[in-house]
């Protein structure tokens, strides 16, 4: 199987499986991951899902081999091939948009749409053996899955501009001085850290975490009015759940609150 799924204490672990091939993308890779974060978005037991890559990559990116051998996006009108990419492509927008934190969990190379993919996420936590690149043009390809849109937001225009045309490769170093990551950690410990993030998240207050991510959502492109606006609403409707009143009373008494979701 290309695509893998597991569940430990609220989080959900997605493994892209095709390590022979630094996990690049495939047509059932992609189809199996959608369908997954699309019932995870709704699933009550899920708090935190993370993205990862089997053995010694995160993701290559496109299969490099298969657009040499013509068979990549082979077969339609342009118009019915752009469609298609398009339709794949949500994997983007469900790790972006899901009301869940979504976190990459990185080993080795994220190139190309395998960088997209862990751009798209809310948090990225690295290998110190992790490497990145748009690799784009390196192929004769403008780049999808989102990256362009990421990026920018990350790191700011001139320097996605930089990274987009030169396809310059960053070490996990690099990354994390330039905002591309938000931590890195020793490969050995990368599991127990990025789970460790992840069942944190998972044990937080799941309403609250579901809002926080609109309001930061929206202020990647929303006006200053529209923002408190949406804060205001916001906050008032997570200060009427259980989980605030629980931490409220946790915080006086002195204590560690205990989140149910409501």
């Amino acid at each position: 199987m290309d695509f893998l799924e597991q569940v430990k204490d609220g989080v959900a672990i997605l493994t892209m499986n095709r390590p022979e091939r630094l996990n690049a993308m495939s047509r059932p890779m992609l189809e199996a991951m959608e369908a997954a974060l699309a019932r995870l978005a709704g699933a009550p037991e899920i708090g935190a899902v993370v993205l990862t890559g089997a053995g010694r990559a995160f993701c290559a990116g496109g299969d490099v081999k298969a657009m040499a051998e013509g068979t990549e996006g082979a077969g339609g009108s342009l118009e019915e091939r752009a469609q298609q990419l398009r339709a794949r492509m949500e994997v983007s927008r469900w790790l972006h948009e899901m009301p869940k934190p979504t976190i990459a969990m990185v080993r080795g190379a994220a190139a190309g749409a395998g960088l997209s993919l862990a751009l798209a996420c809310d948090l990225r936590v690295a290998s110190d053996t992790a490497k990145f690149t748009t690799a784009f043009a390196r192929v004769g390809y403008s780049g999808d899955f989102g990256g362009s849109y990421f990026l920018t937001r990350l790191v700011g225009t001139a320097r996605a501009r930089e990274l987009y045309f030169t396809a310059e490769l960053l070490d996990a170093a690099r990354a994390l001085a330039i905002g591309l990551v938000n931590r890195v950690v020793p490969d050995a410990e990368l599991e127990s850290e990025t789970l460790g993030l992840a069942g944190r998240l998972a044990r937080g207050p799941r309403v609250a975490h579901r809002y926080i991510k609109r309001n930061m959502n929206a202020a990647e492109s929303g006006s200053l009015a529209e923002l408190l606006d949406l804060e205001a609403w916001h906050q008032t409707r997570t200060g009427l759940t259980e989980d605030h009143r629980e931490a409220a009373r946790a915080f006086v008494e002195k204590r560690e609150p205990l989140f149910h979701g409501r």
